[in-house]
């Protein structure tokens, strides 16, 4: 079988998965697990085959024409390198993993066959945009990861935020998908086709006249897809979705598919310094932001998803720098332990049996009862915080290493701006995220909140795939930052020394600053006496979650007593913690500059078609119903009134006429 055949069965095989499992979802629920698991299962296995036969080498590139156009032809065409056949194998490989785990922790959920047959649509569409060499075919992916993420935000449909954060996450990545749409159309336009390699071609050949508004249009897409500053602020939200989801569209998937796609044109980018800083400032307000607002959340679903909104600020940054190399490579880490974080806060949501007890100030107890979880959380954590030999490490050095690069002046491919951006914004971020990752820890699991009670093991499924992620969280960097170089574009991924000095100190000050105000805030807890407990009844953690979001339970179900007061967070940040539990406000500014005069200038418009244009159409309809009113009146169905009548006006016409005849 060749490659090219191979690399279709890729996207194709959980497509087919995903329409068998709508099918026979009624009428042969037997079957629903099977097609969930096994399809992603065989495209991981075909990925790792396909990547094995790139080999990092020349490009496999396979093309059809779709159908004429008479101007710029439509191809279903695949163009898979080294950064291609890497990232499948990462979408494919999380995938597996979250249907597996789905099984276990929606293993009751009614609606679970319609959740699995969209996990895989929602893989099939992201692999369909990392193999597709065509810009329009990889817009059709695109866009069905943004209608699938609607659907899986919103499964606990009954629930009001789980509705509103469905409607956000897919008014939010549309409001950057118009402008996307028309730089796709304006690159095509002036390179004349929308194949990939013929696109690079014109950009290197200076064909492309346009490229710093194409560029500023693509980002507003990127900025949106994957939650960049300033349209990032749908994601935190979409944490009202089942946890699965939350792992698959954080790790691989939906947010990964817009750094790959600056990846995949970065030579356009490129081509315009003015883009180059806009994108290394986005990046750089999005890192730091980011682990800003990470710090003060108490949900660890809240606290992950800002974490990926930072993490996703790396790479763009190493984008800015024009090292796309680190960016995959920080991507490809990222998924795994980003995935690992994700699920093992499922298990704790299902060791507690409630969604709300994702509020850390109230978590206790955790350690002893879910060992799996805890133990691979450390090691996920420390691979966020940067800590050697973690994979995290590794791939955060090398964006860093990357700026640096660019600050020595050593390269023409990236202004030296944007590397000084980038550097003194990681840098910065490598504490913050050293912090939140220790402030997660500890109040996760070290926690003095209420007891919860004890809901059991959870399914041996969760445990599995936890300890399978637990493996590239660990060892990947180490493995990898040597031999994806000949993968990509050659560069060096090795750590250089002042980076990984700086990094790895602001880490370890940021996880003993954080340590210590952990200690103070607990000792003043301490004196602080907590409520009384009581039970909440067991149930699924996925029914439960969802029946948690609908009831606005404060904590634990019925447990009625304050959060533990030892949160570290709000003495390191001190006055910014109110603003950025909140987000720093940017959900109340975007309703007062664009909601608010929207929803105004709807009234107006309702006002106008009501009290205006209905009043004409009113009109309108009355003055004939008065005229059929007064008709209506002279018909008597007396004879005699008739005859009258025609005899009066033959006399009113004969007086007439006499007038006009003796007026002549």
């Amino acid at each position: 079988m060749t490659t090219t055949t191979l690399a279709v069965l890729v996207p194709l095989l959980p497509f087919l998965g995903a329409a068998a499992g709508l099918l026979l979802g009624r009428t042969a629920p037997g079957f629903v697990r099977p097609l969930a698991v096994l399809p992603p299962l065989a495209s991981l296995v075909l990925a790792a085959l396909v990547a094995v036969r790139q080999g990092g080498d020349a490009a496999v590139d396979a093309r059809t024409e779709l159908t004429p156009t008479g101007s710029v032809p439509i191809e279903l065409a695949l163009h898979i390198d080294g950064f291609a056949a890497l990232v499948a194998v990462l979408v494919a490989f999380v995938a597996a993993c979250v249907q597996l785990y789905s099984t276990g922790y929606l293993r009751d959920d009614p609606r679970y066959p319609s959740y699995a047959a969209l996990v895989s649509l929602f893989t099939s569409a992201m692999l369909l945009v990392v193999y597709s060499g065509d810009l329009m075919v990889l817009l059709v992916g695109w866009e069905v990861m943004g209608i699938c993420s609607y659907f899986l935000v919103g499964h606990y449909w009954e629930t009001p935020e789980a509705r509103a954060a469905s409607l956000k996450a897919f008014l939010v990545t549309k409001l950057g998908d118009v402008p996307f749409l028309i730089g796709l159309f304006a690159l095509a336009a002036d390179a004349g086709s929308f194949r990939l390699t013929r696109v690079l071609g014109a950009v290197a050949s200076g064909a492309v006249d346009h490229p710093t508004p194409i560029a500023l249009l693509l980002l507003a897409g990127v900025a949106g897809k994957s939650a960049q500053f300033p349209l990032h602020t749908w994601l935190p939200d979409a944490m009202a979705g089942p946890t699965p989801v939350s792992a698959l569209i954080h790790a691989a998937t939906m947010v990964a598919a817009g750094v790959y796609f600056i990846a995949r044109l970065l030579p356009l980018f490129q081509a315009s310094r003015a883009a180059m800083v806009v994108l290394a400032v986005m990046a750089a307000v999005t890192m730091a932001g980011s682990a800003l607002a990470a710090l003060a959340q108490d949900d660890i679903k809240r606290v992950l998803a800002y974490s990926t909104v930072g993490q996703l600020g790396y790479m763009t940054g190493a984008l800015a720098v024009g090292d796309r190399g680190a960016a995959v490579f920080h991507l490809l880490a990222h998924g795994a332990f980003k995935a690992l974080l994700f699920l093992a806060a499922g298990v704790i949501i299902h060791a507690a049996g409630t969604n709300s007890l994702a509020a850390m100030s109230r978590m206790h107890g955790l350690r002893d009862r879910i060992p799996d979880a805890y133990w691979t959380m450390t090691v996920a954590l420390l691979a966020l915080a940067a800590i050697p030999p973690f994979s995290g490490f590794f791939s955060k050095e090398s964006v860093l290493g990357a700026a640096e690069h660019v600050t020595a002046g050593h390269t023409e491919h990236a202004p030296g701006a944007a590397g000084w951006i980038v550097l003194a914004a990681g840098l910065l971020t490598a504490l913050l995220t050293a912090a939140y990752a220790t402030r997660l820890w500890l109040l996760a699991f070290r926690g003095r909140g209420a007891e919860a009670p004890d809901h059991g093991r959870q399914p041996l499924t969760m445990t599995v795939v936890l300890w399978v992620l637990a493996v590239p969280s660990l060892a990947l960097g180490g493995l990898a930052y040597r031999s994806l170089p000949g993968w990509f574009d050659g560069r060096d991924l090795t750590p250089t020394l002042l980076t990984s000095i700086l990094g790895t100190g602001l880490a370890v000050v940021g996880g003993l600053l954080t340590y210590g105000a952990w200690q103070r805030t607990t000792a003043l807890a301490a004196r602080t006496p907590l409520g009384a407990v009581a039970a909440h009844p067991e149930g699924d953690a996925g029914l439960v979650e969802a029946e948690a979001i609908a009831t606005h339970q404060p904590a634990y179900g019925d447990i009625a007593h304050a959060p533990d007061p030892a949160d570290p967070g709000r003495l390191l940040l001190g006055p910014l913690h109110r603003p950025a539990a909140a987000g720093f406000h940017l959900d109340a500014v975007y309703t007062a500059l664009f909601v608010r005069p929207v929803q105004a200038g709807a009234s107006l418009v309702r006002f106008l078609d009501r009290e205006v244009v209905d009043t004409y159409v009113r009109a309108a309809a009355a003055l004939p119903r008065l005229l059929g009113a007064a008709v209506r009146r002279t018909q008597t169905g007396n004879v005699q009134t008739y005859v009258s009548a025609l005899l009066a006006g033959t006399v009113v016409l004969a007086v007439a006429v006499l007038l006009v005849a003796t007026g002549a």
